[in-house]
């Protein structure tokens, strides 16, 4: 079985890489590169040379390219803030549902609809060994970015989910579209914007996601190493 593993920051800055098969992947929606290695093949969701911001990312290309290369499942790893004052900065989070109000489609020309769902079928057997705690079962949102939400979305934001982010749930619309399964990891990098005292700013975020790297590092070690078996 073919899997595809998703990510972004923790790709670009990881040299975990640097030996896999770089592939160019020609889709109706741009050329997607990946790397492969037997049957997994890893994207960077933001492209292979200088990062794309969020609301700029080629979400049709890169998942049409997945589906070219003949992945089944995918695996994802975002980044995200916390809407939950129990879910501090490091931890480590799978979720299960989504909200989304500018959904991703292949569909220009067609009346065609999908019911959502996050499947999440590989969790349970990422999970087994790994030996930090990751909470299941959380509802993501997305906003469009690049801009991080003011405080007063934040106020609304807390009654739909427990993480924000600007990424996954376009993954997740197009995954299912093309019948690829997909399961979801993501990092806490930051507190939502207003739910501390302290200010949220780049520098900062950026500080908070190298606090957290040796983490995201183990976790994808682990990902990978149970995906490649």
């Amino acid at each position: 079985m073919k899997v595809a593993f998703i990510s972004g920051t923790s790709i670009h800055r990881s040299n975990l890489f640097d030996t896999w098969t770089v592939e160019s992947v020609p889709t109706p929606f741009g050329e997607t590169t990946l790397r492969t290695r037997g049957d997994v093949a890893v994207l960077n969701r933001h492209g292979p040379d200088v990062p794309l911001p969020p609301h700029a990312i080629n979400h049709r290309g890169n998942i049409a390219a997945l589906r070219q290369w003949g992945a089944v499942e995918a695996v994802s790893l975002n980044s995200v803030g916390s809407l939950d004052g129990n879910l501090p900065p490091g931890s480590l989070v799978s979720c299960s549902d989504y909200v989304s109000f500018a959904p991703a489609t292949f569909h220009d020309d067609t009346l065609a609809s999908v019911a959502p769902e996050v499947p999440n079928r590989l969790v349970p057997q990422l999970l087994d060994g790994f030996e930090c705690e990751v909470a299941t079962g959380k509802v993501y949102v997305q906003t469009r970015g690049p801009r991080f939400e003011t405080k007063a979305e934040i106020r609304v934001l807390r009654s739909w989910g427990d993480v924000v982010g600007m990424t996954m749930a376009s993954e997740a619309d197009l995954c299912q579209e093309v019948e690829i399964g997909y399961n979801s990891f993501c990092m806490v990098d930051n507190y939502a914007h207003g739910l501390t005292a302290h200010p949220l700013s780049q520098a900062e975020f950026n500080r908070l996601v190298q606090a957290n790297q040796d983490k995201v590092n183990a976790l994808v070690a682990h990902l990978l190493a149970v995906l490649s078996r």
